[in-house]
């Protein structure tokens, strides 16, 4: 069934996938990440949310870990609850990505993740996380492409998220790095190049890991190049349809605990 006996890295995806759909997670999650620390495996949260999203998350598994955040832009200790490494989009590039998309795609909002804190325009309709977290304010366009940040996010009021990020990659494609995570037409955007991926083979080389010695989950197009890096991939049952196409395995859904389904089969 499994292409490797035991992994040496567990890189998972929180939202959709280990996580459940209220953002918890099981007993039985973080019980199976425990069993893979204590292998001596390395286990890495490979996230789209930045770091200050990802409290609850490290509470829950006792501040074990790395975390890959914001699509690969940023690295977090959740012990130490500190950023170690970013991949910021530069000012010139992030103000001609903002200009570019706006004459081009009409009813566009932006906000901007930097790596202290969070900015959005009036109109993007900010989340439930967003309204809970600290660090968030309101600016305009000028303010927001001020300084370097690790992503640019674009909300469509009306688009769909695979129609807008066909859009967002024919136009600044070539500028910033774009992929999309939920279910409505809000586009993530990091630096040119940098994903989930790039950040989890540099931190697998740090440990002296090869690809082939790593599992992989994921649920959603910016899962995409992180699962086609690993050794071996698993979708939960619930995962975007690109996603369940591209893997090696699927797994129970993860609101079933399928990432904690695998992890207690390989780590016995």
């Amino acid at each position: 069934m499994h292409s490797l006996a035991t992994p040496r890295l567990v890189a998972t995806d929180l939202d959709g996938t280990a996580l459940r759909t209220d953002g918890t997670v099981s007993s039985r999650t973080v019980a199976a990440f425990a069993r893979v620390e204590e292998s001596g495996a390395a286990l890495v949260f490979v996230t789209g949310r930045p770091p200050r999203w990802m409290r609850p998350v490290a509470d829950a598994v006792r501040h074990r870990g790395l975390a890959v955040c914001a699509n690969g832009a940023l690295v977090y200790d959740l012990h130490t609850e500190r950023i170690v490494e970013s991949h910021l989009i530069a000012v010139d590039a992030l103000q001609e990505v903002v200009a570019q998309l706006r004459a081009n795609v009409p009813g566009l909002a932006f906000s901007v993740e930097y790596e202290g804190g969070f900015a959005h325009e009036s109109d993007f309709l900010i989340g439930r996380l967003d309204r809970k977290t600290q660090n968030v304010v309101c600016a305009d366009s000028a303010s927001l492409t001020s300084r370097p940040c690790a992503k640019l996010l674009a909300l469509h009021p009306g688009m769909g998220p695979d129609e807008l990020l066909a859009t967002v990659h024919e136009l600044v494609g070539h500028l910033v790095t774009a992929t999309h995570s939920s279910g409505r037409g809000l586009i993530e955007m990091s630096a040119h190049g940098v994903t989930k991926a790039t950040a989890l083979a540099a931190l697998a080389r740090e440990h002296a890991v090869e690809a082939a010695e790593v599992v992989a989950f994921g649920d959603m197009p910016n899962d995409l190049p992180m699962l086609s890096w690993a050794g071996t991939s698993y979708a939960v049952a619930n995962a975007h349809p690109e996603v369940l196409a591209a893997v090696d395995h699927v797994t129970a859904a993860n609101n079933d605990d399928g990432v904690a389904l695998v992890l207690e089969e390989l780590y016995t």
